[in-house]
C-alpha cells in the first residue's frame, strides 16, 4: 500500500460534480420552496375571504387584496409552480456548485487543501490494508497559535 497527497485535481470534473450536487440539493429545496408558496397563496386567499366575510370590507381594503387574481392562480397551478421554482432554485444552486467545485479543486492544486491518497497493489489483500492502516501513526496537526 503506498499513502501520499494527491498532486493535481481536474477542475472541470470538480465543477461538473459540483454542478450535480448543487443541482440535486437545490432540485430538492427549491420543491420544498415551491409546495410551500403554493401553500401559503391559498392561505392568504381563504384569510381574505374569511377576512372581507367578518368585517364586511371591499376586497381592496383588505391587504394584498389587489394581488387576489394573481395569489389564485399560483394556487390554483400548484402543479406548474412546484416545478418551475424548483428548476429555478435548482439552476441556481447548480451555478453555485460549480464556482465551490472550481474553487475547491484550485485550492486543491494549489496545495493548500492536500488529499490524501491510498492506493492498494494488485496483490495485496484488504485485510493487510485495514491492518496496516490501524498500525501507522497519525501524524498530529498543530492547532492555531501552537508552535
Amino acid at each position: 500500500m503506498v499513502s501520499d497527497f494527491l498532486v493535481r485535481l481536474s477542475i472541470k470534473s470538480a465543477m461538473f460534480a459540483g454542478a450535480i450536487a448543487g443541482f440535486v440539493f437545490g432540485l430538492f429545496i427549491g420543491g420544498v420552496l415551491g409546495a410551500i408558496v403554493s401553500w401559503f397563496a391559498g392561505a392568504i386567499i381563504d384569510w381574505q375571504a374569511q377576512l372581507g366575510y367578518s368585517l364586511g370590507v371591499a376586497q381592496q381594503l383588505i391587504p394584498l387584496g389587489d394581488q387576489a387574481r394573481s395569489l389564485q392562480s399560483v394556487s390554483d397551478s400548484w402543479f406548474l409552480v412546484i416545478p418551475a421554482i424548483a428548476l429555478a432554485v435548482g439552476l441556481l444552486s447548480a451555478f453555485i456548485g460549480v464556482l465551490a467545485g472550481g474553487l475547491w479543486a484550485a485550492l486543491v492544486n494549489a496545495g493548500v487543501l492536500p488529499i490524501e491518497v491510498m492506493v492498494i497493489q494488485k496483490g495485496q489483500a484488504l485485510a493487510t490494508v485495514r491492518k496496516d492502516r490501524r498500525a501507522r501513526p497519525r501524524r498530529r496537526r498543530r492547532t492555531a497559535g501552537e508552535s
